[in-house]
């Protein structure tokens, strides 16, 4: 975010406070959202959409050259997240049979923790490599690649329309 932020967006350290600040309040303004309507219906769907919503808003901030668009896509990228988190979240805990919870939680935190540091330096090193914006570009198409490669390889989880339902 350094890089587009001075290089880019040529904004500097005010612009780079708001983009970091901006999927942090599109997480929020999605939870409470959340809190109001919640999810009953189409988890599947949902789910994978919010995935393609997320690479897609990712893939629009790696071709901004305009702040509010900018800021835009990152709310976008903070409130998708939400949603495949929430959902994710509840079918680990559902699904997951109660003598083997708490280590597939702890699994699934360890993962979690790791994830955004993980992507960070891949980000990063792609970034050295070829540029922020194509690294961010290939970053929201993988996204969107991986997606669809889980909704191929799992079609239950595709067609998951309850929580409930067995995996």
């Amino acid at each position: 975010m350094p890089i587009f932020a001075q290089d880019i967006l040529n904004t500097g350290p005010w612009g780079l406070g708001l983009m970091r600040t901006a999927p942090a309040v599109g997480a929020l303004l999605m939870s409470i959202l959340f809190a109001y309507y919640p999810l009953k219906k189409a988890f599947g769907p949902t789910l994978f959409g919010a995935l393609a919503v997320f690479g897609l808003a990712t893939m629009l901030f790696a071709i901004s050259t305009n702040l509010l668009v900018s800021l835009f896509a990152l709310l976008i990228i903070g409130a998708s997240d939400v949603v495949s988190v929430v959902i994710r979240s509840t079918l680990v805990q559902l699904q997951t049979p109660d003598e083997m919870r708490g280590r597939v939680n702890a699994v699934n935190s360890l993962f979690i923790g790791t994830s955004n540091q993980l992507g960070e330096f891949e980000s990063g090193t792609l970034a050295g490599f070829v540029g922020a914006v194509p690294a961010a570009l290939i970053g929201g198409l993988g996204t969107i690649v991986i997606a669809g490669l889980w909704m191929y390889l799992f079609p239950s989880l595709r067609r998951l329309r309850s929580l409930s339902e067995s995996q």
